[in-house]
């Protein structure tokens, strides 16, 4: 495990594997649901080199329902369990606050929250009497925006602009977060690529404004691995129906661009190839700078 202000306050990019126990994540669903399964996973991915095992075990893509509170404690509990004694340094996706609790009692040292403390009010008050880390997360509605026919149709619309009106929203939730009692020095933030953000149009403004973000003093955290928009971008540039090898090529070029432009962390799906290219990324930056 590693210290929190070191985790927070660290000079290089962090790889954040994920592991889904879900039955429908739009990737990986049910290939983790089974415990062991899972607890390999996760050991599998540290072995690849990821600094931190995100654990979530409720799907968050559109149309997706969501899991009762007894199973996602029962799913998030049991892999808390199987890798804290191995050493790992455990991130929570949930945004229920007794799933937090039970974790960060468990062993967890990071709550991420993509509803960014506005789905669950208690949530942040959980963080605030534990000591973790925080990532606050922008989206504007738990699955909302699918009621015109296209997923996040209704909660797209930018009216400043996606990168002007993401900041500030963004910061309008981390002011939130802070006046629950979560210490400034404990806060991650995260853009939220893919939610209420279904177009390259949405997603591309914030990779290439991370430099704003940063400016905030939080250390931020990227999130786009095998996201619709990388799709987009493949068929885009002539690729017929991209396997999942070229997603996770784009999203471990994505990783590379990050790093040199000093993310705190990328969440991908595949870490082996995500943690070379922010080696890359890493050392661009330190020659750069």
């Amino acid at each position: 495990m590693t210290g929190l202000k070191a985790l927070h306050d660290t000079d290089r990019t962090l790889v954040m594997g994920v592991l889904n126990i879900t039955e429908d994540s739009f990737s990986d669903g049910g290939l983790w649901l089974d415990p062991r399964a899972a607890a390999d996973h996760g050991r599998a991915m540290m072995a690849a080199g990821a600094d931190i095992i995100d654990v979530g075990a409720e799907s968050t893509r559109p149309g997706a329902k969501r899991v009762s509170e007894e199973d996602e404690l029962a799913r998030v509990t049991g892999a808390v369990e199987a890798l804290v004694p191995a050493g790992a340094t455990l991130s929570i996706d949930t945004t229920r606050a007794a799933v937090a609790a039970a974790a960060l009692d468990a062993g967890a040292q990071i709550i991420n929250d993509v509803s960014g403390g506005t789905l669950d009010t208690e949530l942040p008050h959980v963080v605030a009497d534990h000591d973790c880390l925080y990532i606050v997360q922008h989206w504007r509605g738990w699955l909302a925006g699918s009621k015109a026919g296209a997923p996040d149709a209704d909660t797209s619309h930018y009216e400043h602009g996606v990168l002007r009106d993401v900041h500030d929203e963004l910061m309008r939730q981390v002011d939130a977060v802070l006046a629950a009692g979560v210490a400034p020095e404990r806060i991650v933030i995260d853009p939220g690529l893919g939610f209420s953000k279904p177009g390259i149009e949405h997603n591309l403004p914030l990779l290439a404004g991370l430099d704003l973000f940063r400016a905030s003093g939080y250390p931020v955290l990227i999130g786009q691995s095998r996201k619709r928009f990388i799709t987009a971008i493949l068929d885009k540039a002539g690729f017929t129906d991209p396997t999942m090898d070229a997603r996770d090529d784009a999203t471990a070029a994505f990783s590379a661009l990050c790093a040199e432009h000093g993310a705190w962390a990328v969440r991908v799906h595949d870490v082996a190839r995500s943690r070379a290219a922010v080696a890359v990324g890493d050392t661009w930056r330190e020659y750069a700078g």
